[in-house]
């Protein structure tokens, strides 16, 4: 059994101030002496690297959906099993996830599945009694999901402080940790995808330090602890994904290590960790490449990874970065494997034009451009299959995982080698998606390997035959 205190912060909906409270309240905890383990719900990864850079440790996702419970269940006891505390931040409301009747992908599944008792978050504003009401509906739509704690934020005065607090511990059992006016916390800067990440943001330590002192004046980190001290021992799980048994393809060589490069930068940073451990756990050394900054890659490297993130707003610097781009077509053009999602696959295709109709040349891999548009173009959970070959499965293997993008693929020619058939489940017709190539595959689909731990393997050894053929083993 593993005695591992955890809690969940969950909201009632979007926008109530979960990633800056989450946030603050692991910068505090830590700044207390404790070691802390973030965690998100969902397919996120700008809220992970506020976690990160909060707590001096890597940020993991929870994601029922792409990982499953047993998944989830051997990723947190990975990462936690050392930590004093684990604080896991919700996504969207606390049930909201697929449909309206099924907990799956919620908040509230993640918090059943861990048995974590959870401090919900409501916006406090132009409410007084009827916040009771609120918090009361929260608390009994599902018995399974405990909810032991109320943080209320942008209080607006300590009259509405005073009169929100009668009305919770009056009609409610919760325990009331804290408060925040509306101006405590300055909120983190957003734009078309959410909130800017981390590695956009350069030197930001003391803006954490300053969220963590105004939570720990705002809550009752005692409370908080013994709240998340409450919860109850869990039991150990097998080791599946972090192992060569069943769920995995293909031989492992333990010590035999290639070496692959991932795309790391103010465009690029769009990972899962658990992903990046996972192939390093098959054999994988990774080294990080800028496509902004560097003048090319790595001679000795046997594969590149170019993940998502803006690449939209760096187009001036990567179009010019002429000496990376000619760098990155040759190693193409000797074979390299290239696995790219999202802004990689972008990165890759001939131009991209921006939400101001400025085009900018591209690496020019991939036939086509892409157009950033005024709406989303795709978002959610997407599931199907590989239409053929490719650099990590084989014509017919299932994958799924998760898009959010603005921008659509366009003038492309007519024989193009799609990658995947995608769809959201159900009776839904199938959309292809990606580009497969010789050693190239690029989607917009983010995937998890750790859902998919066959497609890890695969990856890696794709890189090692490449090493060898190369003579760079």
């Amino acid at each position: 059994m593993l005695n591992i205190p955890r809690i969940v912060i969950a909201g009632t909906h979007s926008g109530v101030g979960k990633t800056t409270i989450a946030t603050g309240l692991m910068a505090a905890l830590t700044a207390s002496g404790l070691k802390v383990q973030g965690f998100k719900v969902g397919p996120d990864y700008i809220d992970p690297s506020y976690h990160t850079r909060a707590t001096g440790r890597p940020s993991r996702n929870l994601d029922t959906w792409l990982l499953g419970e047993q998944g989830v269940r051997e990723l947190f006891q990975r990462s936690a099993q050392d930590a004093d505390i684990a604080v896991i931040e919700g996504v969207m409301g606390m049930f909201d996830g697929f449909g309206g009747t099924s907990d799956l992908g919620s908040t509230a599944h993640v918090a059943k599945v861990f048995q974590a008792p959870v401090i919900l978050i409501v916006n406090a504003k132009s409410m007084s009694r009827s916040i009771a009401a609120m918090i009361k509906g929260y608390c009994d739509l599902d018995p399974e999901v405990r909810v032991k704690g109320v943080i209320l934020n942008r209080v607006a005065s300590v009259r509405h402080r005073e009169i929100l607090r009668e009305a919770v511990s009056k009609y409610n059992p919760v325990s009331l940790v804290g408060t925040l006016s509306a101006d405590s916390v300055v909120p983190w800067p957003e734009r078309h995808l959410g909130l800017i990440p981390m590695s956009e943001q350069g030197e930001t330590g003391m803006i954490f330090q300053e969220l963590g002192r105004v939570v720990a004046r705002s809550l009752d980190l005692s409370l908080v602890r013994a709240i998340a001290g409450s919860a109850p021992d869990l039991s150990e799980v097998p080791r599946e994904i972090f192992s060569s048994g069943a769920r995995c393809t293909g031989e492992v060589q333990p010590g035999a290590k290639v070496k692959i490069a991932y795309a790391w930068d103010e465009a690029f940073s769009f990972y899962y960790r658990d992903s990046l451990d996972l192939l390093v756990h098959h054999g994988a050394e990774l080294v990080k490449v800028s496509p902004l900054h560097d003048s090319g890659l790595p001679a000795d490297i046997s594969g590149l990874l170019i993940g998502g993130g803006f690449p939209e707003l760096f187009l001036p610097e990567l179009s010019s970065n002429q000496s990376f781009i000619s760098s990155l077509q040759q190693h193409h053009q000797d074979g390299l494997p290239i696995y790219a999602e999202c802004g990689g696959l972008m990165y890759l295709t001939e131009a991209i034009e921006n939400f101001n109709q400025e085009t900018y040349p591209m690496v020019g891999l991939i036939p086509g451009k892409c157009r950033m548009e005024k709406k989303l173009a795709a978002l959610g959970y997407y599931q199907g299959i590989a239409l053929q070959d490719n650099l990590l499965c084989a014509k017919d293997t299932p994958v799924k995982g998760h898009e959010f993008h603005y921008s659509k693929l366009e003038g492309l020619p007519r024989e193009f080698p799609w990658a995947f058939g995608l769809n959201k489940g159900g009776e839904q017709p199938w959309r292809q998606e990606g580009f497969a190539c010789g050693n190239l595959l690029a989607a917009y689909l983010h995937m998890h390997f750790a859902g998919l731990p066959e497609l890890a393997v695969a990856f890696v050894q794709r890189c090692r035959d490449f090493a060898a053929l190369h003579g760079k083993d």
